[in-house]
């Protein structure tokens, strides 16, 4: 039976912020339903002071032990909770993981290098050692780095093949050189291989160490080779570019499921749209809109922050609400933009509705109840939304960049072939272009029907994309 071990900093249902919580929590399970019994699969992430109740009743401790980092002797519990199938284990150290967040903290280097460590000591204690340990974004960077550069030479170790997953670029674990051994315990025999620009880079440490690497999307494993997208470390993804893998992420299809989602108003199927004019008035409702269902309801749920193209909403949206169309906006994050989008919710009360929080109930009902879903990202190394809105009927308007390009392909009226409406580049004016386009298409009820049963119709479930990461597995 092959063993795999996931590493991260996040996953759901247990705490997450983002698409990494997202993967952590579906790809584990996806990967052990597609060879049953052959595969043992188990998942490792710290134990937050987010983490409820509900699921620590039901954690097992399994083991205690003692981690060494530099000078530092600290505890270490380890508690596991099943799932299925899946066996999921939770770093308990209380001084690194009981705080108000999970991330942000001023020692975050220190943290996420005490959680690699215990990610390697606890197999020993466990008696546990996995054939392929797989690593995902900077928190977990070190899992690799450590394994190939200290614990190697054991031969208890010595055999266990490495996969790193770049989730976003952006962020890389980059630090100051005076903290190499006292903070993240190497030596000066190690430090070219997390040396960047005279920098500590747990990122490049990590590509370089690993024995395969992958990213959330075949785009953006492309992208990654340009400046543009790479950043910095385009020229170490280029070095490395033999070793990378482009496994675009998947959606959990039984919680996305309009057919029987009980935080939307109506359930409805790709057979039946009926329910999906309810859940169109609820949302209305629910951001103070004007119920009207011959108008076209855009939408979009997202954090606010410049790359996921709200400049280019900014240059035109006056300009968008002179059409007979309406806005709704949910999400927090910069904040001159949640200022500009609340500023003009208060100046378009009946054609902008605007929640700035995270709300994961609200954010259904709006994938339920609006027609088009609006994403015009600078950069998307995977995205999940548009799969979503896809999931519910609500059509995509996206740019032609990393996982949106992979996922949705532009519309053909002639052919009645494609599941979204695209545009290339990251121009105001082709983004308003290809909304009005949109808008279009949804005056020609034949049209819609055509382009938003194709979007129903896509397969974006776990299964495409656990086969990928298999065959990445099987290689090793």
């Amino acid at each position: 039976m092959k063993r795999i071990l996931l590493v991260g900093a996040e996953a759901l249902p247990f705490a997450a912020t983002g698409g990494l919580g997202d993967v952590m929590g579906s790809l584990p399970k996806a990967l052990s339903d597609a060879r049953p019994g052959k595969l043992d699969v188990r998942v490792v992430m710290p134990l937050y002071a987010s983490i409820g109740p509900t699921y620590r009743e039901k954690m097992e401790k399994v083991a205690e032990f003692t981690v060494h980092l530099a000078w530092r002797r600290q505890y270490c519990g380890i508690y596991a909770y099943r799932e299925g199938e899946v066996t999921y284990y939770f770093v308990d150290n209380e001084y690194y993981f009981k705080r108000g967040s999970m991330y942000g903290q001023y020692d975050d280097g220190e943290r996420y290098a005490y959680f690699c460590h215990a990610v390697l000591d606890m197999m020993p204690v466990l008696q546990w050692f996995p054939d392929i340990v797989h690593a995902n974004d900077w928190q977990a960077a070190l899992t690799v780095v450590y394994l190939k550069r200290k614990y190697h030479p054991d031969a208890r170790f010595g055999n266990i093949k490495t996969v790193y997953t770049i989730h976003n670029i952006e962020y890389q674990g980059c630090y100051d050189f005076s903290i190499l051994g006292d903070v993240f315990d190497l030596n000066a025999e190690t430090a070219s291989v997390v040396d960047f620009d005279g920098c500590i880079n747990l990122t490049k440490g990590a590509i370089v160490c690993c024995d395969r690497l992958s990213t959330v999307s075949r785009r953006y494993a492309e992208e990654l080779r340009s400046p543009y997208f790479g950043g910095r470390l385009s020229a170490i993804l280029n070095e490395n570019m033999y070793k990378m893998h482009g496994i675009v992420n998947g959606i959990d299809t039984e919680y996305y499921n309009p057919t029987k989602d009980p935080e939307i108003r109506a359930p409805y199927s790709r057979m039946d749209m009926s329910g999906k004019a309810a859940d169109k008035a609820e949302l209305q409702r629910l951001f103070g809109l004007p119920e009207s269902a011959s108008t076209p309801v855009v939408a979009m749920v997202s954090r606010l922050a410049g790359h996921k193209g709200f400049d280019l909403v900014r240059c035109v949206l006056e300009q968008m609400l002179g059409w007979d169309v309406q806005f709704v906006l949910l999400g927090t994050g910069e904040r001159d933009l949640e200022s500009y989008f609340w500023d003009m919710h208060q100046r378009y009360p009946e054609k902008l509705g605007v929640v700035l929080a995270f709300n994961k109930a609200l954010s259904k009902q709006i994938y339920a109840g609006a027609d088009i879903f609006l994403m015009p990202s600078k950069s998307e190394p995977c995205g999940l939304s548009q799969m979503i809105a896809s999931a519910y009927g609500t059509v995509p308007v996206v740019r032609e960049v990393g996982g949106l390009y992979d996922t949705i392909k532009p519309y053909n009226p002639e052919t009645g072939e494609g599941n979204g409406v695209t545009f290339v580049t990251y121009n105001a004016h082709d983004m308003m272009d290809a909304l009005y386009r949109t808008v279009e298409l949804y005056r020609s009820p034949a049209q819609w029907d055509r382009i938003r049963n194709n979007a129903m119709s896509m397969d974006f479930s776990w299964n495409a994309s656990a086969a990928g990461y298999l065959d990445m597995y099987d290689e090793l």
